[in-house]
């Protein structure tokens, strides 16, 4: 990815990484606040969860 951030000077490029995975056949997702959330049985149950995670770290940014 390349673009510019609003707190860049010049353009650089960004790295995604996954942070999906699959540990012992159940899937779990890790977090920038270096947790790792699950397991989860199916694909559909962890994007819920991802969803629902993002939610909830967004409200406590915001009550802070």
């Amino acid at each position: 990815m390349f673009g510019k951030r609003a707190q860049d000077n010049t353009p650089a490029t960004h790295f995604r990484c996954d942070r999906v995975c699959r540990v012992n056949g159940e899937l779990y997702f890790s977090t920038r606040e270096n947790t790792l959330e699950g397991p989860f049985e199916s694909p559909e149950k962890l994007a819920r969860e991802v969803q629902a995670y993002i939610a909830r770290m967004l409200l406590l940014r915001m009550s802070l």
